[in-house]
This record gives structure tokens, C-alpha cells and sequence, in this order.
């Protein structure tokens, strides 16, 4: 009887070990074209989060102090903007070039992206036009409702990013702990 013991146990470690090197595997095979997507959206929400601080300074000149800034001052800071906007877009690029492997949900996330995008470059180059056009005229109308524009755009676009890989995360969780625990999900 121990031999027999000793031989089952010995089979069971051996298809336990086998099973957890084969199995992560096969999946990290597969999840790693989505992986991809999840590394360049995580990558572009931390962009994102720096747009907009950015573009929230920049709007707080209107606010707080439109005519005691120098016109320099507001072309640096729609400068830093630009540059934002710009490292944003080469971020986006990259993900419509990883989208054929992108799961559903990232995909979603790319289409959602794009037009907020378009929006911020938009009214970020329209605002360094107004400038360079009208040097002092920082209270102008047109030029504070590019900034606030910005503003909220860069925030909503910031926030839907962070949501995008918080929704992956947990969802990569939930994955790991139903395969864990082995149970199925109802089908609907």
C-alpha cells in the first residue's frame, strides 16, 4: 500500500507541475497581444493625468490672474500643452497600430480616446493662435473658453483612461480568481 501512496502522490506532483507550467503559459500566450494594449493604455493614462495638470494650471491663469501674466508665460504653458497633446497622440498611434489584438474592451477604449483627443489639439492649437494673433489679449473670451475646453476635455479624458485600466485590472482579477476557484460564470 505505500508504494502504491507513494506512487500516486508522485503522479499527482508530477501533473500538478506540469499544470502550472504549462497552463500560465498557454495563457500568457494568449493574453500577450492584449497585454500590449494594457501596458501602452496604462502608459497613456499617466500622459493623460499630466495633460491634464496642465491643462488645469493653464486654466487657472484665466481665472485667478488673466492680465498679470506676461503673454510668454501663457505661450510656455500652451507649449507644455502641446507637448502633452502631441506625446498623447504618438501614444494613440501606437494603439491603433496594436488594435488588431486588442480584447473588445480596449478597443472601446481606443474609439473613446480618439475624438477627446482631436477635441484637445483643436482648441490647443486655436488658443496658440489666438496668441500669437493677440499677444496681450489673455481675457479674451474665445481664448479663456479654449483653456477651460482644455481643461475639462484633459480631465475627462484623464479620468476615462484611469477607468479603462481599473475596468482591465479588475478584470484580469476576476479572471485569475475564477480560474482559481474553478468556477464557471452563469451563461446568460
Amino acid at each position: 500500500m505505500n508504494k502504491n501512496r507513494i506512487a500516486i502522490w508522485t503522479a499527482s506532483v508530477a501533473l500538478l507541475v506540469a499544470l502550472i507550467l504549462v497552463v500560465p503559459s498557454a495563457l500568457k500566450a494568449a493574453d500577450d497581444d492584449s497585454g500590449t494594449v494594457f501596458k501602452l493604455l496604462s502608459e497613456a493614462r499617466t500622459q493623460a493625468f499630466q495633460l491634464s495638470t496642465d491643462a488645469a494650471e493653464m486654466e487657472s491663469f484665466t481665472m485667478y490672474y488673466p492680465q498679470s501674466l506676461a503673454p510668454e508665460t501663457h505661450l510656455a504653458a500652451l507649449g507644455r500643452i502641446k507637448e502633452d497633446v502631441n506625446v498623447m497622440g504618438r501614444q494613440l498611434t501606437k494603439l491603433e497600430q496594436a488594435r488588431a489584438t486588442a480584447l473588445p474592451w480596449q478597443k472601446v477604449a481606443i474609439d473613446r480616446i480618439t475624438p477627446l483627443l482631436r477635441e484637445l489639439a483643436g482648441n490647443t492649437t486655436a488658443a496658440i493662435e489666438h496668441l500669437n494673433k493677440n499677444p496681450k489679449d489673455v481675457a479674451a473670451d474665445n481664448y479663456e473658453d479654449y483653456l477651460e475646453a482644455n481643461a475639462d476635455s484633459a480631465s475627462y479624458l484623464s479620468s476615462l483612461i484611469a477607468d479603462f485600466v481599473d475596468y482591465g485590472k479588475t478584470k484580469a482579477r476576476l479572471e485569475r480568481l475564477t480560474n482559481r476557484l474553478e468556477v464557471e460564470p452563469k451563461a446568460k
